[in-house]
């Protein structure tokens, strides 16, 4: 038997291999699979083992890990919850030091200390509201009396993010800190004068208590939040760079303390010529306040990493005009339901998804496709929320609201894709997971060599140094290195309409050496329409032949089904009951009609339905397949008795994208269920050498097999049922937003246009984003290996160079800003 636990604690791929390894050792685990990213432990057992075993080895393991049942996670997630501010969103660790974890309250993330990140999602509320000034209770969506006291109701003050929230509060705290600071710092500095003019007011000794006095508010109040975090992580092991700018600024600070209260039990080496200890109240409160800095200059440059998702939202008209009885009436998006019918203006914004009822129009869809031109609406088609209509008036049927549009789709698949890890990122994870106690080693380390091989006075070098060494690492901006920069790339895809699963697909896409494609709908238009439908059999009446094609097309979902039942509309056939009905994948649908066993579809559904295709039909139809046109057969009890001609067109775009992916070193190849003849034309008319024809969906996955096992990266692109299996097992599916549900569900990457020009911007995103990220990761390593090294006095007997813990603070803050800067410059990159 197999059970799925949820996992805590884990933090890196050495967390979940120690977790794997404990659990395997308990009596009667057969197999155990952990997943980092969705914190899961899939535990195979001959016999089941209470839940309260694993728990009891992982606590005998020191407790760091945890183990629960689904149903007891979210009381389990309750206890965690940070206690701080009030949100009413979703809010994750930057870093996704937890995976996919979220939470519903701002505050810390339990790990690594730092601020969670608010999700941005899609209001559906009216986008004013009013109030009473005497009774804020009273809340309205339109202007009036106060009900209580009858006083005029003004509009209510929107509430701001939580993101905005915590800025103000940093913003808040600096000025504090910065304002007590600066005084300690002058006090400090007034040393270095010579006469000192402030020994002619006081002794050094009590300027001492009057750093100590302006210090409280800094430590107390504006960084305090640091120590606690500090406090946090060395509890919970959860090392972090909280862990030691705590530990540095804190052992600063208390020293100083003692060092004010008990001056006998320091040697001279710590003191002045005046007697008095040496303190380093301007050290601890400096570093701080520029910890502090930086927090303050992270959380403004975070709010524009998500600055795609936010741009999206604003796409979200809050009000639409419903059309009932007659009368035009403004209502609230969250009030829209399905079938109603709403009228959209020159110049407004589509409120949901839909279709138009009445009227023609433009619309401007540049924001979710990413392509400049207006398309051309008019009755039956298709618009979507938070597109811009042009010119003209029409109505439309609501037919998808809320959550379900495309663009609540868009963003919440943006989100998701922005808390995913991409595997690059287990590089920074291992790094990590060994860094702190690494940097707490050296520092100890420096303190020694200085205090036995350092000059006068020895223990301040070495102490200073030691803080300096602590204080100038900077974990943080290894871990943001790669979560900035996949945040930044998947908002800057569907702003050109690629939509990324998760950054799994994005680190991928960069390495695809095959792309395999299909025909229908991806490389042509998925709009077939009618050209021919003919008869075989002089003696079948042509009007039974469209109502039999008609009828077992009407239960299908197929676009060559919708082709005939197009067609035959016009020509005003009568659909019959169909009975046993049945699809049969890559083939065609059979049905019973009027107790006769009809079929109708390619040539291997005229295989399967026993009804043979005689040379001289095959005669007739190549000369169409060999235009590139489809040819599906109807077949009545086993014998074929006609065929219809369906054209669809090759998009303007496909040999351009298909030219530009080989340019990239990529092999295309086109599978399609069609016939030889017609795939040979289609692949002729855009310079395709390797394709292959009358693919079923088994061949297409077999096909996605052999190259993977020839070690091709393999890509797919299709957008229906027939190549869900191959876009699975594909290394990267990718599905043609104007496919079916199915197939964007198998799919990691989305083109909400449907064109393959979104395959050409995939891959030039994915490699724009990699590229950033070994930039970031570079970054990152070579500030920590050379700044560590610096700080510890290296280039102190070449150059007497010292590196002030002061200097340390201001170049720690400043590297993850420069992380986050990097990452910020994707959003101007063309693809």
């Amino acid at each position: 038997m197999t059970h799925t636990y949820k996992i805590q604690g884990m933090t890196c791929y050495g967390c979940r291999n120690h977790v794997e390894n404990v659990l395997s050792k308990i009596d009667g685990v057969t197999e155990v699979n952990v997943d980092l990213v969705r914190a899961e432990a899939e535990i195979s057992m001959v016999n089941h083992i209470p839940l309260e075993t694993f728990q009891e080895e992982l606590k005998k393991d020191g407790g760091t890990y945890g183990i629960y049942s689904q149903e007891d996670m979210h009381a389990k997630h309750e206890t965690k919850k940070p206690k701080k501010g009030k949100g009413k969103g979703v809010f994750y660790c930057p870093m996704h030091c937890e995976g996919d974890k979220t939470y519903d309250q701002p505050g810390e993330c339990p790990i690594c200390g730092m601020a969670l990140v608010e999700e941005q999602t899609v209001n559906l509320q009216s986008s004013q509201e009013w109030t009473c000034p005497m009774h804020p209770e009273i809340i309205k969506d339109a202007p009036g009396d106060c009900p209580i006291c009858g006083m005029d109701l003004v509009p209510k003050e929107a509430d701001i993010s939580a993101e905005e929230k915590n800025y103000k509060i940093l913003l808040k705290k600096f000025e504090i800190a910065a304002a007590f600071t600066l005084p300690i710092f002058l006090i400090a500095m007034s040393d270095m004068l010579d006469p000192n003019p402030l020994m002619n007011i006081m002794k050094q000794g009590h300027w001492n208590w009057v750093q100590f006095g302006l210090s409280l508010p800094v430590v107390f109040y504006a960084t305090w939040m640091f120590f606690e975090r500090a406090y946090k992580s060395i509890v919970t092991w959860n090392l972090n760079m909280f862990t030691l700018i705590g530990i540095g600024s804190g052992v600063a600070w208390l020293l100083s303390v003692f060092g004010l209260i008990f001056p006998d039990i320091f040697p001279v080496q710590f003191k002045t010529s005046s007697g008095a200890v040496h303190v380093y109240f301007e050290a601890a409160t400096v570093i701080l306040t520029l910890v502090l800095l930086g927090q303050l200059l992270e959380a403004k440059a975070h709010s524009k990493t998500n600055s795609a998702v936010k741009a999206l939202l604003q796409l979200a008209p809050n009000k639409a005009i419903k059309v009932e009885n007659g009368e035009d009436i403004e209502v609230p998006i969250s009030s829209i339901e399905i079938n109603d019918i709403l009228k959209v203006k020159p110049g407004e914004r589509i409120p949901v998804d839909g279709v138009v009822t009445n009227g023609n129009t433009s619309v401007d869809e540049s924001m979710i496709t990413g392509e400049p031109m207006p398309v051309s609406k008019s009755e039956g088609d298709k618009v979507s929320s938070g597109t811009i209509n042009g010119n003209q008036t029409f109505l439309m049927k609501a037919k998808k609201v809320g959550q379900d549009t495309l663009l609540s789709q868009i963003i919440q698949m943006v989100n998701a894709a922005s808390r995913s890890r991409a595997p690059i990122q287990k590089l920074a994870d291992k790094v990590s997971s060994y860094f702190v106690p690494i940097v707490v080693i050296i520092a100890v380390i420096t303190f020694i060599i200085w205090a036995i091989w350092g000059p006068e006075p020895v223990y301040v070098f070495a102490f200073v140094n030691a803080i300096a060494v602590l204080i100038i690492a900077c974990p943080c901006a290894l871990g943001l290195a790669t979560p900035m920069s996949v945040m930044v790339g998947v908002g800057k895809g569907a702003q050109n309409g690629v939509l990324i699963k998760n950054a799994d697909a994005l680190e991928k896409m960069k390495k695809v050496d095959t792309l395999i494609i299909d025909k229908t709908g991806t490389i042509t238009e998925g709009n077939p329409t009618v050209e021919k439908i003919d008869k075989f059999d002089v003696s079948t009446n042509d009007s039974e032949i469209l109502q039999y094609m008609a009828s077992v097309s009407s239960s299908s979902e197929h676009s060559l089904a919708e082709a005939i039942l197009n067609h035959t509309k016009e020509k005003g056939v009568t659909i019959l009951k169909c009975e046993a009905f049945s699809a049969i994948a890559g083939k065609g649908v059979t049905a019973i009609i009027q107790n006769k066993k009809v079929a109708f579809g390619n040539s291997k559904m005229m295989q399967y339905a026993e009804a043979k295709i005689t040379p001289d039909m095959e005669q007739i139809t190549q000369t169409y397949q060999k235009q590139g046109k489809t040819i599906s057969y109807l077949a009545v009890d086993k014998k074929v008795v006609g065929f219809a001609v369906i054209t669809d067109k090759i998009k303007p775009t496909s040999a351009k994208a298909i030219k530009a992916l080989q340019d990239h070193g990529i092999a295309v190849i086109m599978l399609t269920g069609d016939n030889q003849e017609t795939a040979k034309a289609v692949a002729s008319e855009l310079n395709l050498s390797d394709f292959k024809a009358q693919m079923l969906p088994e061949n297409k996955l077999h096909e996605v097999e052999s190259l993977q096992k020839l070690g091709k990266v393999v890509a797919m692109a299709g957008d229906g049922i027939n190549d869900a299996p191959a876009l699975a097992k594909s290394d990267v599916g990718i599905a043609m937003g104007t496919g079916t549900d199915v197939a964007i569900e198998s799919a990691m990457i989305t083109l909400v246009k449907g064109d393959l020009q979104g395959i050409v911007k995939a891959r030039n995103l994915s490699e724009a984003v990699m590229r950033n990220i070994k930039q970031n990761l570079f970054f990152a390593l070579i500030y920590n290996t050379t700044g560590v090294p610096i700080a510890a006095g290296l280039l102190f007997p070449f150059f007497g160079i010292l590196l002030s813990p002061m200097i340390a603070a201001l170049a720690m803050s400043f590297s993850s800003v420069s992380v986050i800067a990097n990452a910020l410059r994707l959003k101007r990159i063309k693809i």
